[in-house]
């Protein structure tokens, strides 16, 4: 997994991104009908039940936008939220509010969603041993900020990106000649760039697994698209010599079904990529 200083980093390209992309050369319609020194406060309403994601991010933007800006936090990420709810008040420049209002809310709407998702997923598998990761079936840009939502639902992060990890998937392992192929040319890849790095690899099929486990070396297998007999076949298998994740159009209809096979984990790229964003509004407080 990338550093805590590599994330932070991220945060900070999306930020200043979002504000080029969003201000350009100013919020002419704030800087047309709002003095410059003029003082309001705002309010961040919630207008759907769910989990909140995205206030410590919220206040990232608020900084970098006018560190003046105060944030006054009556809800925390990871909790629950119901039509009404007041999540935070932030006061300051009115013209700073209005400039990072829409990032604000684009964040947290998405962030939230993503949280509600992942929380869907944790409780269908509580009871059992299995968690539930992310994929990197991500909205271009904002990665961080979309696996940072899965951990606050209480889901896991896969690896960040192509280069914390390896993963010989499919076309990886048909490119290379074969399962075996792939995971020598890997593990001798690995030791002449004195890269220490995780290996997983995909399996498609039993005798895929039988040739995994003979390789030895790899930290966990991808059990890809079986069925719930044939997947709790593999993980009898496997037993402990690696970890186990399933995956392959996993979503809340059969969750709980593969975890149920002792699998340690299983993926859903539907965390990401198949939410609609929660609906939240930031609203002027009058007086």
């Amino acid at each position: 997994m990338i550093s805590k200083e590599q994330f932070e980093k991220e945060l900070d390209i999306i930020i200043s991104n979002a504000i080029r992309e969003d201000v350009g050369d100013g919020d002419h319609s704030s800087l047309a009908c709002i003095p410059v020194l003029a003082k309001g406060k705002a309010k961040l309403l919630v207008k759907e039940d769910g989990i909140i994601a995205g206030v410590a991010m919220a206040k990232r933007i608020f900084n970098y936008v006018d560190k003046n800006l105060k944030v006054e936090t009556l809800i925390n990420d990871g909790e629950n939220v119901k039509y009404g709810d007041v999540v935070f008040y932030v006061e300051g420049s009115s013209q700073s509010i209005l400039k990072a209002e829409r990032l604000v809310l684009n964040m947290m709407q998405r962030m939230s969603a993503i949280a509600t998702k992942t929380n869907q997923f944790v409780a269908l598998l509580a009871g059992t041993k299995t968690k539930v990761l992310d994929t990197r079936k991500t909205t271009p840009g904002i990665r961080a900020v979309e696996k940072w939502a899965v951990v606050i639902g209480g889901g896991e992060n896969h690896r960040f990106a192509l280069y914390d990890m390896i993963m010989l998937k499919d076309n990886h392992i048909d490119f290379s000649g074969g399962v075996t192929n792939a995971i020598e040319k890997t593990k001798q890849y690995l030791k002449d760039h004195n890269l220490d790095l995780k290996i997983i690899v995909e399996a498609r099929s039993l005798d895929e697994i039988k040739e995994i486990l003979a390789c030895g070396g790899v930290y966990r297998i991808l059990i890809d698209n079986f069925n719930y007999e044939d997947t709790a076949t593999a993980v009898k298998l496997i037993g402990n010599q690696c970890l186990t994740e399933s995956s392959g159009g996993i979503n809340l209809e059969t969750a709980r079904k593969y975890a149920e096979c002792g699998v340690d984990f299983i993926s859903s790229g539907a965390l990401t990529h198949s939410v609609y964003n929660m609906d939240l509004s930031l609203k002027a407080v009058e007086g």
